[in-house]
């Protein structure tokens, strides 16, 4: 959460939906409580017009500095009227990818990190050898990799999770979007 970009973004939000603890920031940053919903883990919350979000597990650390692990990290799922869009967040791999695609086996797009990771960050950064696996565990449709081609926090070179993209599609047959930078990528 950049809050540069939250609070240029403030008036544009209807509602802010969140896991537990993250609600705070908002609060302090001007948002109205009425607006913020907070979520645990294999919690939902029904939208509008027949759309609905599910707070699912995610393994990553929350916060920085004196204060760490104070909120919830988490991944989502955003059921639409159309199509079901998960969205995975910064974190390791583990059991959870499987047990979110048995739970929802209509995934149509799966949001995956792909990008500043380091061995020493394997179990908090998705590790380009379990992205294939997590893609698989989940059974979406379509993969759209993001967390990467704009800074480097990590060590690898600025394009390794765009060659780790193309392994994905050639040499594990999954279907891939592969945008150019900056190319808006159409969900229909």
């Amino acid at each position: 959460m950049d809050y540069n970009t939250v609070k240029k973004l403030k008036d544009r939000i209807g509602t802010v939906i969140c896991p537990l603890g993250v609600g705070e920031h908002f609060e302090y940053w001007g948002f109205d409580k009425k607006r913020i919903v907070e979520l645990d883990w294999n919690e939902d919350a029904d939208l509008a017009d027949g759309f609905k979000t599910y707070c699912l597990p995610a393994r990553h650390f929350s916060g920085r500095g004196l204060s760490a692990n104070q909120s919830l990290w988490a991944s989502f799922l955003l059921e639409t009227p159309s199509r079901n869009i998960y969205i995975g967040g910064d974190g390791g791999y583990d059991t959870h990818f499987a047990e979110i695609g048995e739970r929802f086996p209509n995934i149509d797009l799966a949001i995956l990190e792909n990008g500043q990771y380091n061995e020493e960050w394997k179990y908090i950064h998705l590790m380009p050898q379990y992205m294939t696996q997590a893609a698989k565990d989940l059974r979406a449709k379509k993969i759209l990799t993001v967390h990467h081609s704009k800074y480097a926090l990590a060590k690898h070179r600025w394009d390794e999770p765009l060659q780790n993209e193309e392994n994905m599609k050639k040499k594990d047959s999954l279907d891939i979007l592969i945008p150019e930078i900056g190319e808006i990528v159409e969900l229909k």
